[in-house]
């Protein structure tokens, strides 16, 4: 799969001297044609400033950008009003104009652009029943919930038809349930239309349910790129493992920890659901074979690219060599942390 969007050595200052502030740091990083990417990054991170250098509405101090084969770091404005032609963008706080009808907000982009009256009319007739809001045409966006305002942006900006569409904390301010309606229409966007979506969001869960591929950000810098399910499985930086803990809680933190050792008195162990082993069939064979007991009594699974992953909190009641044994042939195909030692 070609590259859409290729940053390479990307860096943005702020400022000058001692009060500069460096929100992209060498930045070297490859976006697919095709895909929904995400970049993950608490605040501060240096997130947003780098999906503003994708359309050149921030400038790179040093290095390049590419995208679509033109190095938007190196155009002229008038160069780069083609490019962001073909580049839509989606807003946390939805940038609707409020004089406006919502027909009249997803057609303002082709209004712009000189397109006639009919034309304009077939296309946002078409966004609008793309985006489940024919019926609302005619009315004004002070009359339409966060998760309908938000569906205009997204019709908006897929007006002129982009081959690169942003989307910078697009569910922020919504609820979890219009979220994830909102999501799913990103993704409808990306398989349909063949539309490469950028996610920048500080929420895993959003990576989790829309993206192909993600890179945390930390500091200014990507600190780990790949794709969603071995990011998640198998994360390489301290940034990724705090972010992966706030999307899965399926570990016992301490104080839940007493608790279930309150009440339980076997040895308690955290055993990893992957896809590739230590879940289900083999978890249960595992069990039978060494002899030992084990009832689940914390966990979660969830499903990342419609494979398992996740933990199941077990106490295990047996003969101490059996159980370590079982825990020995466990760590061979998943990861597993005993919580309690042998008594």
């Amino acid at each position: 799969m070609s590259a859409m969007i290729t940053f390479e050595h990307a860096t943005k200052v702020f400022g000058s001297g001692g009060t500069a502030v460096r929100a992209v740091e060498d930045v070297s990083l490859e976006i697919r044609r095709g895909e929904v990417f995400g970049v993950i990054g608490y605040s501060g991170a240096g997130k947003s400033t780098l999906v503003r250098l994708i359309n050149a509405l921030e400038p790179v101090t040093s290095g390049r950008v590419v995208v679509d084969g033109h190095e938007v770091s190196a155009l002229g404005e008038g160069e780069l009003r083609k490019v962001r032609a073909g580049i839509g963008m989606i807003f946390q706080h939805f940038n609707l104009l409020a004089s406006r009808t919502v027909a009249g907000n997803v057609g303002y982009p082709l209004r712009v652009a000189g397109w006639s009256k009919e034309r304009r009319a077939a296309r946002v007739a078409e966004l609008l029943e793309f985006v489940g809001l024919s019926d609302k045409a005619r009315q004004f966006p002070s009359q339409l919930s966060g998760g309908q305002k938000q569906r205009v942006g997204i019709a908006r900006a897929l007006a002129a038809s982009p081959a690169v569409l942003l989307a910078d904390e697009a569910t922020s301010a919504l609820d979890p349930e219009t979220s994830r309606d909102v999501l799913a229409l990103l993704r409808r966007v990306n398989r349909e239309q063949g539309v490469t979506v950028v996610v920048i969001t500080h929420e895993m869960d959003v990576v989790r349910s829309t993206c192909d591929r993600v890179a945390v950000m930390e500091r200014g810098r990507v600190v780990e790129v790949g794709d969603v399910y071995s990011v998640f499985s198998e994360p390489q930086a301290d940034a990724t493992r705090r972010f992966v803990a706030t999307a899965l809680h399926d570990r016992p933190d301490a104080e839940v920890l007493a608790r279930l050792r309150h009440r339980h008195r076997g040895r308690i162990v955290t055993v990893g659901v992957r896809d590739d082993g230590g879940s289900g069939t083999l978890l249960t064979r595992e069990l039978r074979e060494h002899g030992v007991d084990g009832s689940i009594i914390y966990g979660g699974i969830s499903e990342i690219d419609e494979r398992p992953f996740g933990s199941l909190t077990l106490e295990l009641v047996g003969d101490d060599s059996a159980i370590d044994r079982l825990l020995a042939s466990l760590r061979r195909t998943t990861d597993v942390v005993e919580l309690t030692e042998a008594r």
